[in-house]
């Protein structure tokens, strides 16, 4: 089969198709036929050994496809069965042995692509916004990097739950991206700044919570609009990480909380992992949630994939195609 392949940490050059003999599926796996993998940012943190990954080794950790074969002692599937999967390293491959427990079932009315689309970003808005701070119906609420994958999901149950979003973007293209999602107000954090616009329309620490998925750029200010023992919600770092801080900065900054989630510790139960699966793409299938495909890319331009991701300038979400 072919799969992108990494020999190395590096830049995006370092990604590489190639031909690698094909997986068998052992006991507890399903062996799929991979339609499509996402393109995600912890990719690129494994890429360039921030989150290291034994090498050399298969990317992409998310994906849909189609059963090809059934491991021994696997239940509840069928050859033939379309499932998605997030958490199972080697995706970004024509083939892939996927442990039965981390698959789900992709319901009729929802496409292959954007079930690869969303199984990470989806999941992860799902628990930010249902689990580490259950937002409520009337609340005011901060989305950072609201047009991209995960922040215009965001947005979209935010704006479900009957919140009121504020919304930063990069760029004057993405202002109209987040609006259409459902933003109330959108500000381009690169040409104003977000901090003296939002107390200019909201007034001074507006927020029970804040949800950061910049990091390094847009940390500070942020803490600084959260209201007294409201959270900060940390959920990743496309500007660079946050850099070390003092806890008495919490303090000092009103009792603050502050937390940095992994989907990993949200689906880590059989059970957990397909309830939360089931609603994001129940959503999806009722059209309810609806999903933004930037742009598609085959196994051979992985290293463009990465590219554009790291370039901060996409909106919505990008994949890898095998088919």
């Amino acid at each position: 089969m072919r799969a992108v392949v990494i020999e190395e940490y590096g830049g995006p050059e370092v990604l590489a198709a190639d031909e690698v003999p094909d997986p068998a599926p052992g006991a507890g796996e399903l062996l799929v036929e991979v339609d499509h993998a996402g393109v995600n940012f912890i990719d690129t943190y494994q890429r360039i050994g921030r989150y290291p990954v034994p090498t050399p080794y298969l990317p992409g950790v998310e994906g849909s496809g189609t059963i090809a074969a059934i491991g021994h002692g696997v239940t509840g599937f069928l050859v033939g069965d379309r499932v998605a999967w997030t958490g199972v390293l080697g995706s970004y491959a024509e083939l892939l042995a996927v442990p039965a427990e981390r698959a789900v079932e992709v319901p009729e009315a929802v496409s292959l692509d954007d079930a690869a689309a969303v199984m990470l970003q989806g999941m992860t808005a799902h628990y930010l916004v249902h689990d580490t701070y259950p937002l409520q119906s009337g609340d005011r609420t901060l989305i950072h990097a609201a047009a991209g994958g995960v922040g215009r999901l965001l947005v979209q149950m935010a704006k479900a739950i009957g919140a009121e979003v504020f919304a930063t973007v990069g760029s004057d293209d993405k202002v109209e991206v987040a609006r259409a999602a459902g933003a109330d107000h959108v500000i381009n954090y690169t040409t104003i700044d977000f901090r003296d616009a939002i107390e200019e329309i909201a007034g001074p620490r507006p927020f029970p919570v804040i949800y950061d998925g910049v990091g390094a750029t847009t940390f500070d200010d942020s803490l600084a609009l959260i209201e007294r023992r409201g959270l900060m919600a940390s959920f990743g770092s496309a500007s660079g990480p946050v850099p070390p801080m003092d806890p008495l900065q919490l303090s000092r900054e009103g009792s603050l909380f502050l937390t940095r989630p992994s989907l990993g510790d949200y689906v880590a139960s059989r059970d957990e992992l397909v309830g939360r699966a089931s609603a994001v793409l129940g959503a999806v299938g009722d059209g309810e949630l609806d999903v933004l495909i930037d742009h598609r890319y085959p196994l051979a331009e992985a290293a463009d994939a990465h590219r554009a991701l790291e370039s901060r300038q996409t909106v919505g979400k990008l994949l890898i195609t095998t088919r």
